[in-house]
């Protein structure tokens, strides 16, 4: 009799527990699906905003251009490294462009020069000389061996697989390749130089410090104070800058070359970057310039 009077209760106990863990699951589903969704809104405004800021830095890199080209010369861009900021529908657009004709280029300067460059960024005298030696062997076309150069036999000796290509540098970064050259020491030469200038001294009107460092009477601090000076005048001025030896530096014409960095941030913080080396003078399908060299996503 006690049974009897006991299962309905027990049945009860029972579907009560059942119903609690059929809504707690249900509520773990809903928060499940909740979290989900607002993931996914989340993840596609991010890839919306990454969108719109790399068109954006893309639409910067044409300003620039446009402003490199302006024939009114006092609203032409300077294209000497300065940084340019506006704001284009909301996004924050930073600009800055270099004239080739500011970097060394590595394919036409001349032992002597890239010792003074390697000197400048910190290198000891002795690993100059031996690094401007082999990159000369690197480039130029004959097998012969340079005093304190190296040629095919002192890669082998070394342990390298790759020896001098016996040609001219395509691109910069083929410098990580000549014997004595490391990525820390390449990252402090990047930025000051070329091998689309052609010219076997950097003009200081545009140069950077890093290339400013090649010529040997200025230190990294002179460097940075001549690079600020420059930095104040404005376009159409025509007021030169004093280098510490002395010579007196204006800007000499307009290049056909350059570099151009943008970095474009949306309000929500997202931001893209872009760096384009372009070549002024439209082809045959009328492009105003043509794209030598393209990266994105770098830092200053």
């Amino acid at each position: 009799m006690n049974r009897r009077c006991l299962a309905p209760t027990s049945q009860r106990g029972i579907a009560l527990v059942l119903v609690l863990w059929v809504l707690l699951l249900l509520t773990i589903i809903t928060g499940s699906f909740a979290l989900m969704s607002r993931m996914n809104r989340l993840e596609a405004n991010a890839l919306l905003s990454a969108t719109q800021a790399r068109l954006s830095a893309e639409a910067a890199i044409n300003l620039a251009v446009l402003a490199l080209r302006d024939p009114v010369e006092e609203n032409r861009m300077l294209a000497d490294g300065r940084l340019y900021r506006q704001e284009l529908e909301g996004v924050v657009v930073e600009i800055r462009a270099t004239d080739e004709r500011g970097k060394l280029d590595i394919n036409a300067t001349d032992e002597l020069t890239l010792a003074s460059l390697f000197i400048g960024h910190g290198m000891d005298f002795n690993e100059a000389e031996l690094l401007a030696a082999a990159v000369l062997d690197w480039r130029d076309a004959d097998d012969l061996e340079r005093v304190n150069g190296a040629e095919q036999e002192a890669y082998i000796a070394a342990g390298l697989e790759v020896g001098p290509a016996n040609r001219p540098f395509m691109m910069t970064e083929e410098l990580l390749q000549v014997i004595g050259m490391n990525y820390d020491f390449y990252r402090k030469l990047e930025p000051g130089i070329t091998v689309f200038s052609r010219s076997a001294q950097p003009d200081p009107a545009f140069a950077p410090v890093e290339a400013l460092l090649s010529m040997p009477d200025i230190t990294y601090d002179e460097a940075v104070e001549f690079v600020r000076q420059r930095n104040t005048l404005q376009a159409g001025d025509e007021l030169g800058v004093e280098l510490p030896n002395g010579l007196v530096v204006m800007e000499q014409g307009r290049g056909v070359t350059y570099s151009i960095e943008a970095r474009a941030t949306m309000p929500n913080g997202v931001w893209e970057q872009l760096q384009a080396t372009i070549r002024l003078g439209a082809n045959a399908r009328g492009v105003p310039f043509q794209v030598l060299r393209w990266r994105e996503g770098f830092q200053y």
